[in-house]
Order: structure tokens, then C-alpha cells, then sequence
């Protein structure tokens, strides 16, 4: 493994482990206050964890047990290369000089280093803004120099806290693409709230909840089987826990969810079962499909989406048409019977 981490820091209450294998990019999710600026600030260096051990290619960063250091290796000594949201560029440096420095860093000759940044601004489609400042290039221009001058460091792991977070809809694109070619091969953990970031950049998604990582494991199997609530939500997905009967999950409330393939697990076993709000109806005088689960909630918010609206209902999510949520009269606080079809439902075992 490339990096291993094992930390604890109580005050925030953060007890987590993680790995993350050499030559791969891990997507970092969660809910606000999950604790993920809390691990990049431990393996960045800028927070000692009450207890802990971070290895990065088997040299050891972080060794520290009940608040007595063992090791520490400070920040700028760890060849590890942070990018935000910011660029962070050096106001008084050009595109070049910004890169250079990067370049400079490692102690590379300044005409090497010139030589070496024109290549790299080259390579990234840039070489005609060599000279321009910070304040002279677009968001996501500026964005395209600070990876390019976090790579020029040579470290041996990048972390990108939601780098495209404050770009326009419209830029986010071709950074995405260009981050991806530039992350192949490299050992990296990139912090996003966006499922295409995590499918674009990441092999394996990570996911913590409450300071603790809840999921890890390759990107789709994560968002096609999610076993955490901000996981299914961040899947797009309805999810549900019970206990299987044998013919249906039975939930917690008692009700019976209905599903058709057939599930090799014992009576009793805890299962997830995962579902899309296109597939749930919210029913008003239609019948009632053979096959089905009626589960009753109430209305929580209307959100409009493209052509449709998410009407979120607690724990579940439908689609429907806005002349539905008219006719319906749906608002917050009504109540209404979502059904969902046996077919349109995968279940699974808790556990991997």
C-alpha cells in the first residue's frame, strides 16, 4: 500500500483507518463535518492527530501514541502536494514563474526550469498566457497552473480538496478531463461532493460518516451498492436496511418491501435494498401495481430537477412531472403513498 492511515483525534471525533493503493486516485465523500479536511490535514501535516501512524510508501510520516511523537515529519518535508479550492498562485509570478517554482523547488537549474515549465504549460494548453499574472487568467486557467505547478514538486501524493468546487458549470469539464490524465498513475485523494468527479478521478471511493470511514471500495461498486445513507443519496439512489424473510425485506416500521429477484441469504439476515426515484410513484387515483410496496410518508422539500421535480419524502425520493406535484397538490407536509415496483429493486447483504 502507498498510504496507510490510522488516526485519532477525539476532539473532533475523528477514529479512522484508510488505505490507499500506489498509482491510484481514491474519491473522498461525505456530509459536511465528516471529517474530511480533518484527514487531509493529517496527512498534510498541519494537524497532529491525538494518536496515530501514517505511512507513505513504507516512510513512516506520523507515529504518535496518547499525544507523545515518536516521529514527525514537518509539512514540507513530506512531498506531499496540496491543491484547493483556490489556486493559491503566486500573485507576483507569472503562468511560468508560478511553475518554475514548483520546478526550482526540487533544485532544478532556472534555465532547466524555464525549459521544463514552457513544456509543461505546452502540454496543458496554455503556452500562450507563459506571461500572464494570476489576476489575468480565468478560474480555471488559473486552476490548470496550480495542478501543473503541485505536479512540477514531483510528490509522491497529491491531495485535491474539491478543486473544481468554485469554477463555473462551463469550465468544470475540461479540468475534470485534464486533472484525469494528469492523475493517471499517481497516488492521489481527491475530496468531492460530485458523483462525476468521484466516476471521472477516482478508482476507489472512500466515505465517511460521523469521523469514521463507513465505505471503501471501486467506485461503482460503491454507487451501484451503497450501504450508507450519504452513500445512497450521494448514488442518487433510495435506499432502505431490514431484515430478509425470505420473500421481502421487512423494515424496521414493519412494512414489508416487496422484491422480485430472489436473494440467497438467510431468514433474519440484514439486507440494503436500493432503488431510483424515477422508479417510485407517488399515487393518486392509479391503481395499485400488482407487485408493489405502498410505504406512506410525508412531503419534506420539492426540488426542481431539469424537466421534473424531487419530491423527498423523509427517507425515500420520487421523480415526477410538475403537472403531478400540481394535480397532487403536493407541498411540504403532505402526506402521500409512495409505491415502488418489486422489479425496480436490488437488494443486497449488508456487508461485502
Amino acid at each position: 500500500m502507498s498510504l496507510t492511515v490510522q488516526a485519532e483525534v477525539p476532539e473532533r471525533g475523528v477514529d479512522l483507518e484508510l488505505e490507499i493503493p500506489s498509482g491510484t486516485t481514491t474519491a473522498l465523500v461525505g456530509p459536511n463535518g465528516a471529517g474530511k479536511s480533518t484527514l487531509l490535514a493529517l496527512i498534510g501535516g498541519t494537524l497532529r492527530p491525538h494518536c496515530g501512524r501514517i505511512v507513505l510508501e513504507d516512510r513512516v510520516l506520523v507515529d504518535i501514541a496518547d499525544g507523545r511523537a515518536r516521529t514527525w515529519v514537518p509539512p514540507h518535508a513530506r512531498l506531499v502536494a496540496t491543491l484547493g479550492q483556490d489556486p493559491a498562485l503566486f500573485p507576483h509570478l507569472t503562468a511560468l514563474g508560478n511553475i518554475m517554482f514548483g520546478l526550482r523547488a526540487r533544485g532544478i537549474p532556472t534555465r532547466r526550469a524555464k525549459t521544463e515549465a514552457r513544456d509543461r504549460l505546452e502540454q496543458i494548453g496554455l503556452l500562450e498566457l507563459a506571461d500572464r499574472r494570476p489576476a489575468q487568467l480565468s478560474g480555471g486557467q488559473a486552476q490548470q497552473v496550480a495542478v501543473a505547478r503541485a505536479l512540477a514538486t514531483e510528490p509522491r501524493l497529491l491531495l485535491l480538496d474539491e478543486p473544481m468546487a468554485a469554477l463555473d458549470v462551463d469550465v468544470a469539464p475540461a479540468l475534470r478531463e485534464q486533472l484525469r490524465r494528469f492523475l493517471e498513475g499517481r497516488t492521489a485523494l481527491v475530496v468531492s461532493h460530485d458523483v462525476l468527479d468521484a466516476m471521472t478521478l477516482g478508482r476507489n471511493l472512500a466515505v465517511l460518516e460521523g469521523g469514521r470511514l463507513v465505505e471503501h471500495g471501486p467506485v461503482l461498486e460503491v454507487l451501484n451498492r451503497p450501504r450508507s445513507a450519504f452513500a445512497g443519496r450521494f448514488a442518487g439512489l433510495n435506499l432502505l436496511t431490514g431484515r430478509w424473510d425470505g420473500r421481502a425485506v421487512s423494515l424496521d416500521s414493519g412494512q414489508q418491501l416487496l422484491i422480485d429477484a430472489p436473494l440467497e441469504q438467510p431468514p433474519g439476515a440484514v439486507v440494503h435494498a436500493a432503488f431510483r426515484p424515477s422508479a417510485v410513484q407517488v399515487l393518486g387515483s392509479a391503481p395499485m401495481p400488482p407487485r408493489a410496496t405502498r410505504l406512506r410518508r410525508a412531503v419534506s422539500a420539492l426540488q426542481p430537477l431539469g424537466d421534473l421535480v424531487r419530491v423527498r419524502a423523509g427517507d425515500l425520493s420520487a421523480d415526477v412531472t410538475p403537472q403531478q406535484v400540481s394535480a397532487l397538490h403536493l407541498q411540504p407536509g403532505t402526506d402521500i403513498d409512495l409505491v415502488i415496483d418489486a422489479e425496480a429493486v436490488s437488494a443486497y447483504p449488508s456487508s461485502g
